[in-house]
């Protein structure tokens, strides 16, 4: 179901270009846009008109309306409504087919404010919808696998690379950033945006075909386009990403990705002229940007190279149904998946300050440990929500108990939300991502309850997730359009329906209103 100015822009091509009358979201989302909801924190309706949506999901439209009857508080009804489909209402920028096979569904999923596809953040953008997919044939079962072939197009082409350009099929011009980089291997600027290897790129397109296969059971698409060869391209890329410094005769072993650029920003670019800082031979595989694009101290990551371990062990039943996939391939996979998850035990579990056993953020084999937590995602609080390991694990829950306290350099507290932030801000600036990930991952009522609360009174009567806001005021804060984070809370919320169905008839309500 398409809006009425949907426009082709090809042969059978679905795209969405907006009319006159729609107002760009980044202007609309700057307003406290009618009617305010009716609680005390007068929330705003942030969705645009079904018209100039950029696409419309009748499974969405009805989970929406189903969880709203079951939703108590006016706030929280309000805030759901605005944020789970805000991906589908504002970020399918295109939707086509390739130039080469008009079979080939694709999908240019943007950030939010910014006119590029994350493979990361795309992904996580369009991992919600999976609690509402349940056939091949579900509308939003092409949003997804036009997702996954857009990625995997762009994993092959240059898959140290983060963040890509639309597609040429798309009729929309690159846009450059500005920046002057030099970066290794060499990339098209006309193809990406910017080329920050982040490891969890690999691990959020695993994550995203698991999920689309978890909920359709359809292995045949796999093996139509170009998921296969993007695999190969995730493997090779990584095994190269888990060379050392120096190889064993003491010879300095050349990286096969460097990256240098002009910023103002120590965390915008790497150590030692593009090569970043030594590490020693782990089995895990480098990740010299961490997933809020900003460098790493030590190039080890241990949350993303968990969450490469558990989807590449999890993709490896659809490689195994492939008829045209190379022989071997699963069983290259599961191989590489267990030897991570056997280094991020022998290495990634360090002792704490008070001697518990916990997982450090990032290690470099040679002793180095960066003892902390970052709001994105894949985080260590976020471990059990990737499915690497049991929210009872002990060594979690120690890490777990560590990085929610002022233990972890990055946590931000004060009197309206105390939760994890990230260097990609400043110091005090705490990420309401990671107060929803905090009640994603948690059993104790009231744990829950009070993230739900900070995040409720963190949007500044706007009624959407920003990526940071100042813990003592509110009304600081950083980007108004953030679908990555607006799907999150959407997405706790359906978790919260589905596990603690009692917590949605609670009142979420201040017990004190501030006035101006």
């Amino acid at each position: 179901m398409w809006s009425s100015n949907a426009i082709g822009l090809a042969p059978l091509l679905i795209g969405y270009v907006f009319g006159q009358s729609c107002p760009g979201y980044s202007s609309f989302s700057q307003s406290r846009n009618p009617p305010l909801s009716t609680g005390a924190y007068k929330l705003a309706y942030q969705r645009p008109a079904p018209e100039c949506r950029t696409f419309n999901s009748s499974l969405v439209e009805d989970a929406i309306a189903q969880v709203k009857e079951d939703i108590y508080d006016p706030d929280l009804s309000r805030l759901f409504e605005n944020t789970f489909p805000n991906t589908l209402d504002t970020a399918i920028k295109w939707r086509g087919v390739a130039a080469n096979n008009t079979e080939e569904e694709l999908t240019f999923v943007i950030t939010g404010d910014i006119n590029a596809m994350w493979i990361r953040d795309s992904a996580n953008q369009i991992a919600p919808y999976k609690v509402v997919l349940k056939n091949k044939t579900d509308e939003l079962a092409s949003v997804f696998r036009g997702t996954i072939n857009l990625q995997a197009r762009y994993l092959i082409a240059s898959p140290y690379c983060n963040a890509f350009q639309p597609p040429p099929e798309s009729g929309i011009p690159p846009e450059q950033n500005g920046g002057i980089y030099s970066v290794t291997p060499a990339y098209d600027r006309n193809v990406v945006f910017t080329c920050n290897f982040e490891l969890d790129d690999f691990g959020g397109f695993l994550q995203l075909s698991h999920d689309y296969y978890a909920a359709t059971g359809d292995a045949d698409f796999f093996g139509k386009f170009q998921w296969i060869p993007a695999v190969q391209s995730i493997l090779a890329a990584a095994e190269a990403m888990r060379q050392p410094t120096y190889g064993p005769d003491g010879r300095w072993l050349r990286p096969e990705y460097t990256f240098q650029s002009q910023t103002m920003s120590a965390s915008g670019t790497l150590a030692n002229n593009g090569v970043g800082m030594p590490v020693n031979y782990t089995g895990m595989a480098r990740s010299p940007f961490r997933p809020s694009d900003d460098s790493a101290l030590f190039d080890f990551s241990v949350p993303a190279n968990m969450m490469l371990s558990r989807y590449l062990d999890a993709c490896a039943p659809i490689a195994e149904r492939l008829p045209n996939a190379p022989r071997g391939l699963a069983g290259r996979m599961r191989g590489m998946a267990a030897e991570i998850r056997g280094a991020i035990a022998e290495w990634g579990v360090v002792r704490a300050p008070d001697g518990t056993r916990v997982f450090a953020y990032e290690v470099d084999g040679f002793g180095g440990q960066n003892l902390m937590d970052d709001a994105n995602i894949p985080s260590l609080l976020s471990a059990p929500f990737l499915g690497y390991l049991d929210k009872n694990d002990t060594v979690y829950r120690n890490t777990r108990a560590f990085v929610l306290s002022r233990r972890n350099p990055w946590w931000c507290e004060g009197p309206y939300i105390n939760a994890i932030g990230s260097a990609h801000v400043r110091p005090g600036a705490a990420w309401p991502m990671s107060a929803i990930m905090r009640a994603m991952t948690s059993d104790d009522d009231m744990e829950i309850i009070t993230a739900v609360k900070e995040v409720l009174r963190s949007t500044d009567g706007y009624g959407l997730i920003h990526e940071s806001v100042n813990s003592f005021d509110t009304s600081d804060w950083t980007r108004q359009w953030f679908t990555w984070a607006n799907g999150l809370f959407g997405q706790m919320v359906m978790d919260l329906a589905d596990r603690k169905p009692h917590l949605l008839k609670e009142s979420f309500q201040p017990f004190f209103i501030e006035k101006d």
